[in-house]
């Protein structure tokens, strides 16, 4: 993982449209004004909300009828039977 890369206040006016585009893209930065950390900017985190989508699958997973039943053998043996 590389450094946030530091920018001074004026960089930042001058060029926010492109240091925004290279933060979307995975770059960080650091403002400066007058050595001093003033702000950062970072990438954008991934919405959860947005990684899955209900019924995305459909037709695509089959589960076996007995899928949620268990051999009687198996559950005396978990309990201790």
């Amino acid at each position: 993982m590389n450094a946030p890369t530091r920018i001074g206040v004026r960089e930042l006016r001058a060029n926010l449209s492109g240091l925004l585009r290279k933060a979307r893209n995975g770059e960080s930065f650091i403002v400066m004004s007058r050595d001093v950390v003033v702000a950062q900017i970072n990438p954008p985190t991934p919405d959860p909300a947005k990684r899955r989508v209900a019924g995305a699958l459909k037709g695509q997973i089959w589960i076996a009828d007995d899928f949620d039943s268990w051999p009687d053998d198996f559950l005396d043996a978990m309990e201790g039977n």
